[in-house]
């Protein structure tokens, strides 16, 4: 889990938009030092994992369009890439999640 400033608006903004979701936020930005979009200090590369009720019934793509929508200023300034599962609540028990 990641613990700067970044992370923590990231998280609190999708605890605000999703307050029954699990939400796992992983720091990558290691994994992508040198390419596009790499500052030192890290907190530009994400992956997400979401899992929450507010996913029933929607596509992938609506699913992530929800997720960029309530990080519309995170994305905007400091973040460059944030990978995203979303996963319903089934579907996290069908993966042991």
């Amino acid at each position: 889990m990641s613990d700067g400033p970044v992370a923590k608006s990231i998280i609190q903004s999708l605890t605000t938009t999703f307050p029954n979701a699990s939400i796992r936020l992983e720091d990558q930005s290691h994994l992508h030092a040198g390419h596009a979009g790499a500052r030192p200090g890290g907190e530009t590369h994400f992956g997400l994992t979401a899992i929450s009720p507010a996913f029933d019934g929607r596509s992938r793509i609506d699913r992530h369009r929800l997720i960029n929508a309530a990080l519309k200023d995170q994305l905007a300034s400091r973040v460059h890439a944030l990978a995203i599962v979303a996963l319903t609540l089934e579907e996290a028990k069908a993966r042991g999640l």
